[in-house]
């Protein structure tokens, strides 16, 4: 893409109530435009990031035997009383439709998903299953705030489990932990990121949480620095030690959740009779798991912890490129050189933000290209085209080297 043909621009400020680091980060580098609060359009940049986001976690699900499907963002009341829960959720936007029928826009999808997977379980040979989806979530949070990390429209995935036992659906909840845990690691992020243990609430004892270790986190946890776990601020606040190992070494971290998983039991297969027939000819429970990642949280957690003074620093595999081409070439045959290494870039494969910009001079270049933070700079000039070379930067380190052209895609894809 050519960087004169972006639309967005970057911006020097943003309003001042915006005090999280992503949010003014992913504003003022053009990557989001906030509507209101709790409420942001993704621009070309960020939908790049938010899609590169959501295909690791999709790839990842698929892994796990999961089928993905598209569930209605529009949700009736009727559901919701079946679970008695049309009173009890506070952040329910409510709205009226024709007829006066009364609806909800969907925070979350047991209600919708449990009736749906129903009309296809009869027999133990139906289960296990696994469904799944990636869709635009509403909660009425009374303060949305800390950009993407507390919105009242976000974007999430949601992984529903139906087994036949208790059994089967801890054997699938360790995989999703481990898978978790993976995808943590692929959005750059893994060496940070813990397993939290949390309140069950009335379907087990602990559910589970994924934090990511940060000074900048609103978030309290307690890392045990044995068997590299960690614990919320609810649990320390019933028992002192590890529930894994029982060490009482345990570090107090600031952290930003950034994923969480539930045994769901028999919660919702109860609500709307999800029974199935098993091999004695009786009816069962199905017993269910459910498993949440915000994938636009995830893109404001990212910014929130891999940033510096100067702007963002992607991690490679979800960077919305993974080379900024920028020339400061003037003369005629200058520019034709450098329009040909961005053409060659590209057919080799190489994802290429092309800053072509004319009458932008060469430091706003270099501030906006920091500011964007993708994972590799590459300057084209008279000075480095005078030693057939091009001046590479790593956006994660502060010396350049000159690399010759005809060996830049070797060395773009040395990792």
């Amino acid at each position: 893409m050519k960087q004169s043909q972006l639309f967005t621009k970057t911006k020097k400020t943003i309003s001042e109530q915006e005090p999280s680091i992503n949010a003014q980060l992913l504003e003022r580098a053009g990557f989001v435009s906030k509507l209101m609060s709790g409420v942001y359009s993704y621009l070309p940049l960020g939908l790049r990031v938010l899609t590169k986001i959501e295909n690791i976690v999709r790839q990842e699900m698929n892994k796990l035997a999961g089928q993905e499907i598209l569930m209605s963002g529009l949700q009736p009341k009727e559901n919701w009383l079946q679970t008695q829960r049309w009173d009890k959720v506070d952040i329910l936007f409510k709205l009226k439709g024709a007829g006066d029928r009364d609806l909800a826009l969907g925070p979350t999808h047991e209600e919708i998903i449990t009736p749906l997977v129903g009309q296809y379980i009869q027999s133990y040979k139906d289960l296990p299953q696994y469904v799944y989806q990636i869709q635009t979530k509403f909660r009425n949070e009374a303060r949305a705030k800390s950009g993407l990390l507390r919105g009242r429209e976000f974007r999430m995935k949601d992984l529903y489990s139906f087994h036949t036992n208790e059994k089967d659906l801890d054997e699938y909840y360790d995989k999703v932990i481990t898978t978790y845990l993976r995808i943590f690691e692929r959005c750059g992020l893994g060496e940070l990121t813990y397993l939290t243990f949390a309140s069950g609430g009335i379907f087990s004892k602990y559910s589970h949480e994924f934090q990511t270790v940060t000074q900048y986190g609103e978030d309290i946890v307690h890392v045990c620095l044995k068997c590299k776990i960690a614990i919320n601020k609810e649990i320390i606040a019933d028992q002192s030690s590890c529930p894994v190992c029982g060490n009482q070494d345990l570090k107090e971290e600031k952290a930003i959740e950034v994923g969480n998983i539930f045994k769901l039991m028999q919660r919702f297969s109860d609500a709307f009779s999800l029974a199935f027939t098993d091999k004695e000819g009786k009816q069962q429970p199905v017993v269910m798991g459910c498993y949440g990642l915000g994938t636009s949280r995830l893109m404001g957690s990212i910014v929130e912890i891999l940033h510096d003074e100067k702007g963002i620093i992607w991690p490679k595999e979800v960077a919305p490129f993974h080379v900024h081409l920028i020339s400061l070439a003037r003369e005629e045959a200058e520019i034709e050189k450098a329009e040909q290494l961005y053409l060659d870039l590209q057919r080799v494969g190489i994802e290429v933000l092309y800053d072509d910009r004319a009458g932008v001079q060469a430091g706003q270049k270099f501030a906006d290209s920091d500011l964007i933070g993708i994972p590799l700079r590459i300057v084209i000039s008279a000075k480095t085209l005078a030693q057939n070379s091009v001046e590479v930067k790593e956006r994660a380190k502060s010396t350049a080297e000159l690399i010759e052209i005809d060996k830049l895609v070797e060395f773009i894809n040395r990792d």
